[in-house]
């Protein structure tokens, strides 16, 4: 039998010529398969960015690249000058890092657009060797304005969020893996040197940094807990309460609850310290009074931790209050109606139809106030400053939390590296936990989830 052989259409290699000159062109030299593929003004756009990136970049670059790699190789020293002494500056390893990341975020930027210009090119060239029009200058315009507008306008944001939060959080982070701690290793009388993993090493390691860490932790992870529990549910109560029929005044009731919001917190805050003052607090001398002992609020470590929670209550439950509030009025009535008929109590109205309701608007919030409970600075800070003392615990007392404690490596002890694993520490608890709350959550589901 005769083989039949079935043509096979080969595509000429001219074909392709077009998008592989524009492209190879744009290789080459940032613009120029634009204007091969004679988008003139785009061209010249992209040829001026790049003289502008490469008039940025060939001074700075192989500094930035050396800095970050080395953190300076000499330190600031005194040296006999004709016979005088002058100080000799030396290289600062911390501005040398700061000033890396920055001129490398910027050739970062500079690669993208370099790549988008190569890219560019390419696709306009296919479309000459599809027999297509090229668009000239306006229509890319019309087209960057019409099709693409929530990309032009977000760019500019991301670049300052680039340059704003993305940094800062880099630069923390590399701090991490750094020995820049005082007393040997403060620029610029010393340089700092990277060290890898040894700060969180030493951190989970030695006994004298582990034990204030996990004992740090472990009280973080409870505070953060009760903090969030309380507030909520303690919202949640005041809320129905306001809520009930037959209630009067409820807008007075509501005022008077949020009015502990509406006072700055620092003054919320200033004020409880001298409440619970052990001594001279008027808590205590009413407790005198009725022929109490009174108690050590701020000096004993166990009621130094309730008289935190009892504090932020006060502060947390009216933001929950008012959240709530606004909850119970989208509830429809007609389901409290239809248990009625049906003879469900008001706990099992509550348990049903109302808790389910208040759950499925607010676990997000849940979430973000874990979140702002596990670095809630301020409560700590201004009421007890972490206090009282342990003996067996570096830098830290009581009730320190984790960010408390950070604050304390840094400005206090100058602790920076330690400082900065912390901090990694802190964002992957959050992050990890709210993200898994975030998957498992029936709030960004669809609305019949409720049921």
């Amino acid at each position: 039998m005769k083989q039949q052989h079935v043509p096979v259409t080969v595509k000429p290699n001219r074909e392709r010529q077009h998008r592989m000159t524009a492209a190879l062109l744009s290789v080459v030299l940032q613009g120029l398969g634009q204007l091969y593929n004679r988008q003139w003004i785009k061209g010249i756009c992209f040829l001026i960015l790049e003289g502008v990136g490469l008039a940025y970049l060939i001074p700075r670059l192989n500094q930035a690249v050396w800095g970050v790699w080395t953190l300076g190789e000499q330190t600031q020293r005194f040296v006999k000058v004709n016979g005088s002494t002058v100080l000799q500056q030396g290289d600062h390893s911390i501005f040398l890092l700061l000033n890396g990341i920055i001129v490398l975020l910027v050739f970062f930027v500079f690669l993208l657009l370099y790549i988008f210009n190569i890219r560019d090119a390419y696709i306009t060239g296919k479309l000459r060797e599809e027999g297509k029009q090229v668009t000239g200058a306006s229509a890319s315009l019309r087209y960057l304005l019409d099709k693409q507008f929530p990309y032009l306008f977000l760019s500019i944001p991301a670049l300052g969020i680039l340059f704003f939060t993305i940094m800062p959080i880099l630069f923390t982070i590399t701090l991490a893996f750094t020995n820049y701690s005082a007393p040997d290793h403060i620029p610029p009388a010393k340089l700092v040197d990277w060290v890898g993993f040894k700060t969180f090493t030493d951190l989970i390691q030695l006994k004298s940094w582990s034990n204030t860490f996990f004992g740090v932790l472990t009280w973080t992870v409870i505070w953060a807990i009760l903090a969030t529990v309380t507030t909520y549910f303690g919202g949640v109560l005041v809320a129905l309460l306001i809520e009930q029929k037959g209630i009067r005044f409820k807008k007075v009731w509501r005022t008077i609850f949020i009015l502990p919001y509406a006072i700055p917190q620092i003054i919320s805050l200033l004020l409880m310290r001298n409440l619970f003052n052990g001594q001279f607090g008027p808590i205590n001398t009413y407790m005198r009074a009725f022929g109490l002992e009174g108690l050590p609020w701020l000096t004993d470590p166990f009621w130094a931790k309730v008289t935190v929670v009892i504090v932020n209550m006060w502060i947390g439950i009216p933001v929950s209050m008012v959240l709530i509030l606004g909850v119970l009025t989208a509830i429809p009535r007609d389901l409290y109606e239809a248990a009625e008929v049906d003879g469900a109590s008001g706990f099992q109205k509550f348990r049903i139809i109302t808790l389910p309701f208040i759950m499925f608007a607010t676990t997000p919030v849940l979430i973000m106030q874990f979140a702002g409970n596990f670095n809630n600075f301020n409560v700590i800070f201004l009421l007890t400053n972490g206090n009282p003392l342990r003996g067996d615990y570096q830098y830290a007392g009581s009730t320190d939390l984790l960010v408390t404690w950070l604050y304390k490596l840094t400005l206090d002890n100058n602790k920076f590296n330690m400082a900065s694993a912390v901090g990694i520490i802190i964002f992957l608890i959050i992050a990890s936990f709210s993200i898994w709350n975030f998957r498992r959550s029936k709030s960004f589901k669809e609305e019949d989830m409720i049921q």
